[in-house]
This record gives C-alpha cells, sequence and structure tokens, in this order.
C-alpha cells in the first residue's frame, strides 16, 4: 500500500513523499533536509526524485539528495534543471518499479514554460499549476495556456487526489468567495479547512470533484464568475480566457486578511 506524506518546507511548501514503508520517491524536493530527516527516521530508501517546475523552492534540494542516493531525477524536459537525468513530455511515463507506481506525464505550462504534472493511480501531482481553490502565477506563460493547461486537469477522473506544492487553501478561498459569492460549497469548504488547519492537519489532497465545484479557475463559464470578472474589468467579458485572464489579474492584486492567510 502506498503512503502519500507532506513533509513541509520553507513558509509553505509541501514536498511530497510516496513510499510504501521501504522505498521511497519524492516530489519537488525544494529542501534536503526536511526530506533527509524523514527518510531517516523511517527508514526509507529513495528511489527517485520528480521535478514539475524549474522554480528553486521545488528543485533546490536535489542536489543534496543525490549526494546521499544515487537515483533517477525526472522533470520537464522544456525547463532547464542540471540534475535532471530523464527529461519528460507529455505521452512519456514514470515507471517507479519498487513502488509498483506508473505515473503518465501531462504538459500544463502556464507558470513556467514547461511545467509538467504527474498523474496516475487516481494521484495528481501538479506542482504550482492547480492548488486547491485557486491556480499559479503566470510567470512564463499565457492566460491561453494556463487555462488550457487547467482544463486538462480539470476532466480528470472526480476521485483523482490533487497534490500540489503549496498550504494556499485559506487564502484563496477568500478570494474564490468574492468572484462566487452565492456558491454555497465555500462556505462549507472554508469551515471544513479551517478546522484541519486549527488541528495541524493539512487541507490536501484536494480532490478533481472538490476543484471542480469551488475553483473558480475552473468555473469561467459560470455566470456569477462571468459577471463578476465583467465587473472587474469594467466591461463584457464572453470567451472563458479572458474571463479566467480577468480573474487571475484580480487574484495578483487581491489581499487577504492576515487573519485568513
Amino acid at each position: 500500500m502506498l503512503n502519500i506524506v507532506p513533509v513541509r518546507a520553507f513558509t509553505d511548501n509541501y514536498i511530497w513523499i510516496i513510499h510504501n514503508h521501504r522505498h521511497a520517491a519524492v516530489v519537488d524536493p525544494g529542501d534536503a533536509i526536511p526530506v533527509l530527516d524523514f527518510l531517516r527516521h523511517e527508514d526509507l530508501q529513495l528511489v527517485a526524485i520528480l521535478n514539475t517546475h524549474h522554480h528553486n523552492d521545488h528543485v533546490g534540494g536535489n542536489a543534496a539528495l543525490l549526494k546521499e542516493f544515487s537515483v533517477p531525477v525526472y522533470g520537464p524536459a522544456q525547463e532547464s534543471i542540471p540534475t535532471v537525468t530523464h527529461p519528460l513530455s507529455e505521452g512519456d511515463s514514470v515507471h517507479l518499479v519498487e513502488l509498483a507506481l506508473a505515473l503518465k506525464v501531462i504538459d500544463i505550462p502556464g507558470h513556467t514554460a514547461g511545467h509538467i504534472a504527474y498523474y496516475g493511480a487516481n494521484l495528481l501531482f501538479c506542482g504550482d499549476t492547480l492548488f486547491a481553490c485557486g491556480c499559479g502565477r503566470l510567470f512564463e506563460g499565457t492566460a491561453q495556456q494556463m487555462y488550457s493547461s487547467l482544463q486538462k486537469l480539470a476532466i480528470l477522473p472526480d476521485a483523482t487526489q490533487v497534490y500540489c506544492g503549496h498550504e494556499y487553501t485559506l487564502a484563496n478561498i477568500h478570494f474564490a468567495k468574492a468572484v462566487e459569492p452565492g456558491n454555497p460549497a465555500l462556505s462549507k469548504l472554508e469551515s471544513e479547512m479551517k478546522s484541519l488547519l486549527a488541528q495541524g492537519i493539512p487541507t490536501l489532497p484536494s480532490t478533481i470533484i472538490r476543484e471542480n465545484a469551488t475553483n473558480p479557475f475552473l468555473r469561467c463559464n459560470q455566470l456569477e464568475i462571468i459577471q463578476s470578472a465583467g465587473s472587474y474589468v469594467g466591461s463584457s467579458l464572453t470567451d472563458p480566457v479572458s474571463i479566467f485572464a480577468a480573474i487571475r489579474n484580480w487574484k495578483n492584486d487581491f489581499v487577504t486578511p492576515r487573519r485568513e492567510q
């Protein structure tokens, strides 16, 4: 049986460790120290490193881990990550034999130019593209790219577990309520997530069914969101990419009350 454990790093990063009590793979190790501490404590042998994109808070621990373990490093073919040994693009697969896990690669540019996700066995490791109730900033890609990438993820099976790179859920819900105040699922989700965090429990993983019900960036066809986006830009918007771009720009400038962060 596979276990997927979040290891906290920096302010709000999650490094995901997939293990079966003997072997482990690590997704987006921005910092090696907490990963090494976990592996030693659980007596696990690292067998692979998986990177979703090149940002240092997701790859910064690669080199130090490789000093301790000689393992393959998987990552996006369209980005420069010096430690990557197996560059990947959509259509490729990763077979983690020791974990009996096969993951397909999905190209999801937008946050960065070559961002990828890993999907298999109802598990999705999507880095900084899809967040719980949100999505990543457009640092290198276009609104069209990010919208298309999110659509690829939105059509995955409802039960898909969504493992993203940061604990942004409450702040994202606060924004979603501003964009779609008539969505009753958001207040219920906010209450549940506050309860988890109060107990020191991560709000992740999410699920695709939950994201489709609450994430404004996946709901650009909803009338209330269309109207909110139009109000924000001061003109009528009809196509979903323009609606997405409007609410992504709105989110960039949105101030979340400190108590919600």
